[in-house]
């Protein structure tokens, strides 16, 4: 796919000027596709569109919001295939996931918003005043590249909903998903100026959103450094910033969880998504009494893992997504390793039978030390770091002492000993016994994981802004 426009205003525009950048197919390291670089003008004019869209579409019923969405779902769907295997050639999915996991995160944050909205109330009356929630305005959304359609409908679906206008600049490093979902919203008869689309880099795009006087919120998803930046950057013009950034989520295994069904599920989450996510269960933290145990576990688990082509239906695991990611995990095996934590499989390099492409080795470390850093860095790939405790307090204390807090993982064969842990565990999400996440519950994380949430109703209230209007008392 070569795409040198812009979706800005309902139309596709040329660039403003001549930068352009190859999407490289990960499992083949050539060029899958091309897409222009934005700079400030174009974000110029992106936001111009929204502004000069603001005033209609804020003022929409919720009705035709909600058929709004319909036409988006029914258009989403009916573009699944085009969506599962764009995803695969430019990120590496495996074509399963991407069909079953990918994809339908997208299309689920569409239907869990619509259905939000039904029923949702915009305005109360209490005593002595009515409190009134309005759209916040233009929005700017800078998303990444590891559940692309995930991170960018949680973010599209709402601010749509609120009736609000936006601006998307998705990763250059995986952007074509965005184009066709902005082939999708066009189609569907999303308002020209609603929805605009600019590719770019961070610096040429990102910094140009962050800034923008015009724009009232902006909402990111990505690394931890690159949020501080967006929201020094935002701070001038005190526009509101709701982040969505790393972690080292930790996945307590007490001693009374099942322990084969435990750990290879652990190891299962850290290779899914070739470990690049920002929720993965990558420190687990093991009764010290059975570490050697969960080693060979762990270990079993591993040869389960099939990496291999995306487009093959028996692979199960992906290349990483890019030449510097694939560099980034290497260096931090081998940091690992020189550390002094036993590697149980894995290591360095690619698996014998895949020369090329971005491939690595799935990893366990065993006799990891909390301080170390494979323990304390975000890896972002199927790297896992089992850490031994010797009491449940100690365990607590390990998965806490962590600047990130996105979520966390409890296993245990009694639930409310999971839910007392999980009381105790500064996460924004806690995942009892392999418990999947519901869209409807809120998204997001403490500490240096970000602020402000994504999903469902909290999802909604982050693009509104709360109005007192004050009554006067009855004579």
């Amino acid at each position: 796919m070569k795409k040198l426009e812009f979706y800005i205003d309902g139309q596709w525009v040329a660039a403003h000027g001549n930068r352009t950048q190859d999407v490289i197919n990960p499992a083949t390291e050539a060029s899958c596709g091309t897409i222009a670089l934005g700079d400030s003008d174009d974000v110029d004019a992106a936001v111009s569109a929204a502004e000069s869209a603001l005033y209609s579409y804020s003022r929409t019923t919720v009705q035709e919001r909600l058929e709004l969405l319909e036409a988006i779902i029914a258009e989403y769907q009916h573009r699944s295939e085009d969506l599962a295997t764009v995803l695969s050639t430019e990120m590496g999915a495996p074509i399963g996931l991407a069909r079953k996991v990918q994809v339908p995160s997208g299309l689920g944050h569409f239907a869990t918003i619509r259905k939000v909205i039904e029923d949702y109330s915009w305005h109360q009356d209490r005593k002595r005043h009515r409190l009134v929630r309005e759209p916040i305005g233009v929005c700017a959304m800078i998303t990444p590249w590891n559940w692309p359609l995930n991170q960018i409908a949680c973010k599209v679906a709402p601010a749509l909903a609120a009736g609000c206008t936006m601006v998307l600049k998705p990763s250059e490093v995986a952007p074509l998903n965005a184009i066709i979902l902005a082939e999708i919203l066009d189609t569907a008869g999303v308002p020209s100026g609603v929805f605009n689309l600019v590719n770019g880099d961070g610096p040429g795009v990102g910094q140009a959103l962050a800034a923008h006087p015009a724009v009232n919120m902006i909402s990111f998803t990505g690394s931890t450094r690159a949020g501080i930046q967006v929201a020094k950057t935002a701070a001038d013009s005190v526009k509101r910033v709701a982040q969505e950034l790393g972690g080292k989520s930790p996945n307590i295994i007490l001693p009374d969880a099942d322990l084969e069904k435990a750990v290879t599920s652990g190891v299962r989450q850290i290779c899914n998504n070739t470990g690049q996510s920002c929720n993965a269960p990558s420190r687990m933290l093991v009764p010290a009494e059975h570490h050697d145990e969960v080693l060979s576990i762990a270990a079993r688990a591993v040869e389960s893992i099939v990496p291999g082509d995306p487009f093959a239906e028996d692979t199960t695991m992906g290349p990483l997504v890019s030449e510097s990611q694939w560099n980034r995990v290497q260096r931090l095996i081998q940091v690992g390793i020189d550390e002094g934590a036993k590697l149980a499989c894995g290591g360095l390099g690619r698996p014998d039978d895949l020369p090329k492409g971005f491939y690595t080795r799935p990893t366990v470390f065993g006799g990891v030390d909390n301080a170390m850093k494979i323990a304390r860095e975000e890896i972002f790939g199927p790297v896992l770091c089992v850490i031994p405790y010797q009491s449940l307090d100690e365990a607590i204390e390990i998965a806490n002492d962590t600047p990130y807090g996105l979520s966390a993982y409890v296993q245990s064969g009694n639930v409310e000993l999971a839910l007392e842990v999980a009381s105790q565990l500064e996460a924004g999400n806690v995942h009892i016994n392999g418990a999947h996440a519901d869209l409807q519950a809120p998204f997001g994380g403490y500490k240096q994981s970000g602020n402000g949430r994504e999903w469902g109703e909290a999802g909604l209230e982050e693009y509104l802004e709360k109005k007192a209007i004050f009554l006067p008392k009855a004579s």
